[in-house]
């Protein structure tokens, strides 16, 4: 077993002020010196346009370029090359698979990822504008899972890159959908609006319980509501010639979960069926891409969290609702161990 963590990132201001703490955050890690061999790369991958980027955030989540400034200002780097690194726009995402339910009160979701490309942050984020959110960092300024503090909870499952155009990439929109939605009905509308650049499902609830599973792709977008669990592939006849041509996997995943979720559960025994490997949720194929990597549990209607890391990991509670009036979190990194020797770059 390899014994791992994740760091506890908390922070209160401007966009810009939020924007200049991520980039000292990573200037002190070992990630710093992944992105930047990452960046040499990404200059050759793809060319951005940089005022269409601009007028997009200013259609969708206007204060939130203020954050790219903070970024690039940390970081010694032009505006032009952080939003070209961080924007999430024509930008590639490597594939992930993730497992979520949604019911009886509860947001559960295991993520399911290579160790190398994990960036490890849990953040604690409180803009002067727009909504705060709790969430696991992607792509830095991005967000793999999160709620915030309406009470709105957003998850993405890879799909497929196959015919990717331009657009925002996964992690970029979940941050979209944090800052500027309370409902599930208003990500809706915004998932709809967003134009996408891969094919994933984006899993949704929020605090009056509404359930939603949004498919979407460059060539559309189909909505599920009132929708349990979400997997790895999209359901809708419209969409489901965008899937890959391998299911199986997927479609037996969510046939589990589906079986699984009529049962009411605590935060404490719905985080155990999708973190104890007994219960067939949790994966380790790590080599393939697919281990899971973090569980995280999410109550919307009392902002409560619980933060599992690596396999049978006790769970750390996070009460959002206090943090929100000020409480600091006294911890500065969560850890687990996973039955895998990859290497996380985090650390």
């Amino acid at each position: 077993m390899q014994r791992f963590y994740i760091d506890v990132i908390q922070g209160r201001g401007s966009y810009y002020e939020l924007g200049r703490l991520a980039g000292d955050k990573l200037k002190q890690s070992p990630l710093f010196a992944v992105h930047q061999q990452r960046r040499k790369k990404s200059l050759h991958s793809y060319k951005i346009d940089f005022h269409r980027i601009k007028q997009y955030f200013q259609t969708f989540a206007p204060v939130m370029w203020e954050e790219f400034e903070g970024l690039a200002e940390s970081l010694g780097w032009s505006l032009y090359d952080a939003v070209h690194e961080y924007s999430g726009f024509q930008a590639d995402d490597v594939n992930s698979g993730c497992s979520a339910m949604m019911k009886n009160g509860l947001f559960v979701r295991n993520y399911d990822f290579h160790p190398k490309t994990y960036e490890g942050r849990l953040l604690l984020w409180q803009p002067d504008h727009g909504y705060a959110s709790v969430g696991i960092s992607g792509r830095l300024v991005g967000r793999i899972d999160g709620m915030n503090e309406k009470g709105l909870v957003i998850g993405f499952h890879f799909v497929n890159r196959r015919r990717a155009e331009d657009g925002f990439t996964c992690s970029i929109i979940a941050r979209l959908v944090l800052d500027s939605c309370a409902t599930t009905e208003e990500a809706i509308a915004l998932l709809s609006s967003l134009p996408h650049r891969h094919s994933f499902n984006y899993s949704l609830y929020d605090a009056s319980l509404q359930s939603a599973v949004v498919e979407a792709s460059p060539r559309g977008v189909q909505v599920r509501r009132q929708t349990d669990v979400c997997a790895n592939h999209f359901v809708s006849d419209k969409l489901s010639g965008e899937n890959r041509y391998h299911t199986a996997e997927s479609k037996e995943r969510l046939s589990n979960l589906q079986k699984l979720a009529d049962t009411p559960r605590s935060m404490e025994g719905a985080y155990e069926l999708f973190n104890n490997p007994a219960y067939c949720i949790f994966k380790k194929k790590y080599g393939s891409w697919a281990g899971t990597l973090h569980t995280t549990v999410y109550d919307p209607r009392s902002l409560r969290v619980l933060v599992g890391v690596g396999e049978q990991a006790h769970p750390f509670p996070i009460d959002f609702n206090q943090w929100l009036t000020g409480e600091r979190l006294p911890v500065t990194r969560v850890f687990g161990q996973i039955d895998s020797a990859e290497a996380f770059v985090h650390m």
